[in-house]
């Protein structure tokens, strides 16, 4: 097993600290961190919390324990001290050593590691996967990646919100205008053809939305539920009275919404919704029917992205169970009823508001099927941790969630976790669904391996290739730059994805990363005579830029570990990044084709080597192709 620098080094530095202090000194007293860049060393000790130890000044301090640890190891070779900083530098043999043993493995204590379950994708079945959700897929599989990476046993599940009004809208509009279209009808992929009908249906709502929101501002309530009535004028005459257009803004958008809902339309898709839940044949037929259609297109979006899911949770086969846990909540008195039916959780005293769990009319809200769903999900895969990969418009209800199964009594819901990722935008705006507008997946992808395609033709580069290997370079080019561009950003924050930025072969990018590990295994074919060439090490010259690289190649698992806790797939992708641009900058400075000294250009060859055995396995955990000729 490969032993980094802090499993062995931080043992010496406490025995040494013990037998120079006469004190028992733990492990958990030693602070090491990276020494800069402008300081020679190879990790630094922070010696401040030393001098209550030693009675002196962090100055002192520093340089007496430098003193004991170059004679305590032979593999401490010198130090320097920087106010109070130790800067430990270590010989050039154990650098070779460890170059020898590495792989890029992770190594992970076994009371570390845990169960974990990551919640991703969660699409609607009315329509297709958009931008926002290529962030989500490939957030959601990348951190899956890194954590099984960290050693962890990983569970990724899929979510498919396959029930609901979001669902009957598309069917209503498929009714009233579709006239027995289908995909194979009409050549429209299966998720496109009932995102279609989604949107019809808010051009239709829109028609008699307009026309009943006149006669409401006439007065006219002939055509509005007797229930509804009272509302809207109470909200008709707040809007009068209201003051500051954000107020104003708030009361009108309530009023469409209520106003929405008196439409026969909204009233429709109403009753679809209570037919779908009493089970009547044939609405259950054409949900079937249509959802089988999304279930085809969603396919392709997945294969076409690389992800893939261990299993599959649908919210039409959990909703009952989340049913049955909200009335026993009842039973119980954590939660209460109201004489109209609904049910609801007083969340009050937690800084929230009386949050509903159960309609009056018996059908269930989102809260209700996550419920159920989440129960279910323990029973059958107990984990630790249970991480949904969700949008931070969703933030108030994974907060509700996790407080109501608490109260509740599930004690495994202190693991819940939401991964709350900031939206993207393009940089035309922001995308709407209901009005078609959205940057649908299909289209993103098609359209970023044909920029791929026309970069390299550019180039012209890829002249020797058949016309079947340019197409796979182009689609390995492409994914790869849309997958970067997207992980290398913080998941809490919002994005702006570009392109044209995102394929470029120099800066912070896929492709300059792919062209690195391309330029490696292109080396390594050329150099195959220095490959297995035999030599000592120790008779090498130490150049710093040697150990700098080496340095870095040992960072892997510290970043992999470090990535996995933060659930931050971006934390690699910088990491990779930084050894991309480091290798670059030494292959310029240090050749290995060029050098004359064969034992000093293998030696190279071997960082080079072990470079690009990292960059590919920190592109596999972000779910990216490497392609080995460019």
């Amino acid at each position: 097993m490969i032993e980094s620098k802090e499993t062995w080094l931080v043992p010496v530095i406490a025995q040494t600290l013990t037998n120079l202090y006469k004190q028992n000194i733990g492990i958990e007293a030693i602070t090491l961190q990276k020494t800069r860049k402008e300081f020679a060393g190879d990790i630094t000790l922070v010696c401040f919390g030393l001098t209550r130890l030693s009675g002196k000044k962090p100055q002192e301090t520093a340089d007496e324990v430098g003193q004991t640890l170059v004679n305590a190891d032979d593999r401490i070779t010198g130090f320097n001290v920087v106010n109070g900083f130790l800067n430990i530098e270590l010989t050039f043999d154990y650098w070779t050593s460890y170059l020898g043993q590495y792989n890029a493995e992770v190594i992970v204590a076994d009371a570390l590691k845990k169960r974990v379950m990551i919640e991703y994708s969660s699409p609607n079945t009315n329509k297709p996967l958009h931008l926002g959700h290529v962030r989500n897929n490939l957030l959601g599989f990348s951190v899956a990646r890194i954590a099984a990476e960290a050693g962890h046993t990983v569970f990724k599940v899929n979510l498919v919100n396959d029930r609901g009004i979001h669902i009957c809208k598309s069917m209503i509009a498929w009714k009233k205008a579709g006239d027995g279209e289908t995909p194979a009808s009409s050549g429209i992929k299966g998720d496109h053809l009932v995102g279609k009908y989604y949107v019809i249906f808010d051009q239709l709502l829109r028609a008699e939305s307009s026309a009943l929101m006149q006669e409401v501002e006439n007065s006219e309530f002939k055509n509005v539920a007797e229930i509804a009535v009272k509302p809207i004028q109470s909200l008709v005459e707040q809007i009068k009275s209201a003051e500051g257009q954000d107020k104003i803004d708030g009361l009108k958008a309530d009023l469409k919404q209520l106003v929405n809902n008196q439409t026969p339309l909204m009233r429709e898709a109403q009753q679809m919704l209570r037919d779908w839940e009493e089970g009547k044949d044939d609405v259950i037929n054409l949900w079937k029917t249509m959802n089988g259609w999304v279930y085809e297109g969603f396919e392709k979006t997945y294969k076409s992205l690389g992800v893939d899911f261990d299993k599959m949770y649908y919210e039409s086969e959990t909703y009952l169970l989340g049913k049955d846990i909200v009335m026993q909540g009842v039973e119980k008195g954590v939660l209460y009823q109201k004489e109209d039916g609904s049910v609801w959780i007083d969340l009050t005293d937690a800084g929230l508001d009386h949050k509903l769990l159960l309609r009056s009319d018996g059908t269930s809200v989102y809260m209700t099927q996550d419920i159920g769903t989440a129960v279910l999900r323990n029973s059958e895969l107990n984990c630790k941790d249970y991480v949904y990969v969700v949008g931070n418009e969703q933030d108030y209800h994974f907060n509700v969630l996790k407080l109501v199964l608490q109260r509740m009594g599930y004690s495994w819901a202190d693991g819940i976790y939401h991964l709350s990722y900031g939206m993207v935008d393009l940089p035309t705006g922001r995308m709407k669904s209901r009005e078609g507008t959205v940057v649908d997946a299909d289209d993103l992808i098609e359209e970023i391996v044909a920029e791929a395609k026309s970069r390299s033709l550019e180039l012209g580069k890829t002249a020797e290739m058949t016309e079947s290997e340019q197409n796979r370079l182009f689609e390995i080019l492409g994914k790869g730059a849309l997958k970067y561009y997207i992980l290398k950003v913080d998941p809490k924050k919002r994005m702006i994805f570009n392109p044209e930025e995102s394929i470029d072969l120099q800066g912070n990018t896929g492709p300059f990363i792919q062209y690195t590990y391309a330029r490696i295994q292109s080396l390594k074919q050329k150099a195959v005579s220095l490959v297995e060439l035999v030599f000592d090490a120790s008779a090498l010259p130490d150049e710093k830029n040697h150990r700098a690289l080496i340095r870095q190649l040992e960072a892997y698992s510290e970043t992999v570990i470090l990535a996995a806790s933060s659930y931050s797939p971006a934390i690699i992708a910088n990491y990779m990044y930084d050894l991309a641009k480091e290798y670059n900058s030494f292959y310029h400075d240090f050749p290995i084709m060029k050098e004359e000294n064969r034992e000093l250009a293998s030696f190279r060859l071997r960082i080079a080597d072990k470079v690009g055995l990292t960059l590919h396995k920190c592109a596999f955990l972000l779910g990216i192709e490497m392609p080995e000729r460019m």
